[in-house]
């Protein structure tokens, strides 16, 4: 009997409903969980998203064919009975519930259960089969309250201000530096600047009416701009690049879940490191298929040796991996910065 999704060499295809899920080569249609580079391809004949995911899809993919739905609203493809619901990934992001003949499978994509202002809250849907990540899926990774992290962003930033440095922030493009900058509002005395590659996504927040805190382009400014205890807000490639030569002095920090570990930051050759994650931790991820009610769990990306066991071992769950192409954008090169104005 075949399975109502399936793993091709274009994507996961439902073959009752003949439509795939962020589907990674040309096919008819595809739903796009969110606008990541990894999940969303151009060349696709049709695209369905999330309301919520359609400007952010026309900046990334161009002039395409996009079909928006509102979370929670039903449409039927075939047999298949479709809805979206809140991923809590980025601004957009959805999980895909599919059902045919009373069974019901989930595609969250990429996930988080932390709380969010810039984007709906992740909400559990129940179901026989759940499809999730597994970006973090290792019981060391527990994230600190985002809160603290943002105070400890901006104790490092009057550190480096006592010691006339720049503070360079990086983050990833899409979501991640949208976050941090919702957290920062009014926060601070200055405008974050901004990197060129920033200001689009950055736009698109403020669009979709999200507050902010005030920002400005690092090119707007003059060449002779003192940026000592400036907040610099700027993706991972432009690390140790041209561009950083313009502040003279200044310290280099992360934003992101692999800053968990303290030999990540020592690699990457960064001062600072803040465990800020658009992803589940291990904690948040076992919560989550646990609530699911799924009896069986296909696992995505990340540490899958880790909680299929698990899954199998402590929570009675039939679980296998999943060969996505699929894969952690805070590890890619951002499609977004390519060309972008420093």
């Amino acid at each position: 009997m075949a399975e109502l999704i399936e793993l091709t060499d274009r994507g996961l295809y439902c073959e009752a409903g003949d439509f795939f899920i962020d589907a990674w080569k040309p096919v008819h249609r595809t739903f796009v969980t969110h606008g990541h580079g990894d999940h969303a391809h151009t060349g696709m004949q049709e695209y369905w998203c999330a309301r919520e995911s359609e400007p952010i899809l026309n900046w990334r993919l161009g002039d395409q064919k996009i079909h928006t739905m509102p979370y929670g609203e039903t449409r039927q493809f075939g047999d298949v009975t479709v809805s979206l619901h809140p991923a809590g990934h980025i601004l957009g992001s959805a999980q895909v519930r599919v059902e045919h003949q009373g069974e019901v499978w989930v595609f969250t994509g990429d996930f988080k259960r932390d709380p969010d202002p810039t984007c709906a809250p992740f909400e559990v849907v129940t179901c026989d089969v759940f499809i999730c990540e597994a970006t973090f899926a290792f019981p060391v990774y527990a994230w600190p309250d985002t809160r603290d992290e943002i105070a400890r962003v901006l104790q490092w930033r009057e550190q480096c201000e006592a010691q006339g440095k720049a503070a360079i922030l990086y983050a990833y493009g899409l979501g991640k530096s949208q976050r941090i900058l919702a957290e920062l509002d009014g926060l601070l005395d200055l405008p974050v600047l901004l990197h060129g590659a920033m200001a689009k996504g950055v736009e698109i927040y403020r669009q979709a009416g999200i507050s902010l805190t005030p920002t400005e382009l690092v090119l707007d400014l003059p060449v002779e701009t003192d940026f000592s205890g400036r907040l610099i807000l700027a993706p991972p490639s432009a690390q140790d690049s041209a561009w950083t030569r313009r502040f003279r002095h200044f310290e280099q920090a992360l934003a992101s879940g692999w800053m968990q570990l303290r030999g990540n930051r020592r690699r990457r050759n960064l001062q600072r490191g803040f465990v800020i994650s658009d992803h589940a931790d291990w904690r948040s991820l076992v919560n989550t298929i646990r609530e699911s009610g799924a009896k069986r769990v296909l696992a995505t990306h990340g540490n899958t040796d880790a909680l299929i066991p698990f899954l199998e071992r402590d929570l009675g769950l039939q679980a296998e991996r999943l060969r996505t192409v699929y894969g952690d954008e805070e590890e890619l090169v951002d499609a977004g910065d390519a060309g972008a104005s420093a």
